[in-house]
């Protein structure tokens, strides 16, 4: 499901002395099914943006198109519930959602909140919870007995009920350790093939651009002020600190080897490109050749 913004403006509260403009002539395509980072700084306008992708808020003015549905200042609350079921948002520590006495219960709230009998709920709860990788033995548990990652994939689970065609992640390894994080990123990207999502990430994380997204827009000022593949985003390091962003951990270390007088174009934005770069730069000895011809 392809999403549009065609000169959307956001306005908290106006009319009052507490108007504040979020977000200033937004015009961007999230293509069906793309992987989309949406990056920028704290206060850049992200929150807001996504929050406008299930129309938990409107526009002030201009058009925000899902799918086949037109979006509009006017727009009435009561014909968006529909959209919403399309429109799955894993929030920041979404385990803090949970609230039923079992996982079962949980999971299958949503799609008995749309329409679904009992019986038909509890099943796609069994189905969802076996896909973020838990056994299905925990559906008679409470999910408050669980451990913190069972908690979020439960809480994951219960956003994929809903059978979405685009899933938001907003900042979704928050608070994880590193292998926690990504375990958590390799799940997204299994369900986004298995399930033929459009999945909308809102990260810090730019590793995590660099390995999963193929489509990022920055924002700035409640403006977007670039749009493009990774490779486009990352390959001006000066622009990015000019808009107090980062490299991916793996670009950072290549610049460091161009220092050294090794050189790369493009620049490498994964482990793995980089690995492929220095096997063809660095002598064999640097990589155990000269030991290997030696025995």
């Amino acid at each position: 499901m392809a999403i549009e913004f065609k000169q959307v403006d956001f306005t908290y509260q106006p009319g009052t002395p507490f108007e504040t403009k979020a977000l200033t002539d937004i015009n961007l395509t999230i293509p069906d099914g793309s992987y989309t980072a949406l990056i920028g700084h704290t206060g850049s306008g992200k929150s807001t943006l996504l929050q406008h992708l299930d129309a938990l808020l409107k526009p002030t003015s201009g058009t925000v198109t899902i799918g086949d549905r037109v979006i509009t200042p006017t727009t009435s609350n009561k014909d968006l519930k529909s959209l919403r079921q399309h429109v799955g948002i894993v929030f920041q520590f979404p385990e803090s959602q949970l609230f039923e006495e079992t996982v079962a219960k949980d999971i299958a709230f949503g799609p008995q909140n749309f329409g679904a009998s009992e019986a038909d709920a509890l099943k796609t709860a069994a189905k969802m919870l076996t896909l973020v990788g838990l056994d299905a033995n925990l559906l008679g548990r409470s999910p408050f007995d669980l451990s913190g990652g069972q908690m979020r994939r439960v809480a994951i689970a219960g956003v994929l009920a809903m059978q979405p065609k685009v899933l938001v992640l907003d900042e979704p390894t928050a608070g994880l350790d590193p292998q926690g994080r990504l375990e958590m990123m390799e799940m997204f990207a299994k369900l986004r093939h298995e399930q033929n999502l459009t999945v909308v990430l809102v990260t810090h994380q730019m590793d995590d651009v660099a390995n999963y997204a193929d489509h990022v827009i920055v924002m700035d000022q409640g403006r977007v002020v670039k749009t493009g593949a990774p490779r486009e985003i990352f390959k001006d390091p000066q622009w990015l600190v000019d808009h107090q962003l980062g490299l991916p951990k793996t670009t950072a270390f290549a610049q460091q080897l161009m220092a050294k007088g090794l050189t790369f174009d493009p620049m490498p934005l994964t482990e793995d490109e980089l690995a492929a770069d220095l096997v063809q730069q660095l002598p064999a000895s640097a990589f155990g050749g000269a030991q290997a011809n030696d025995d």
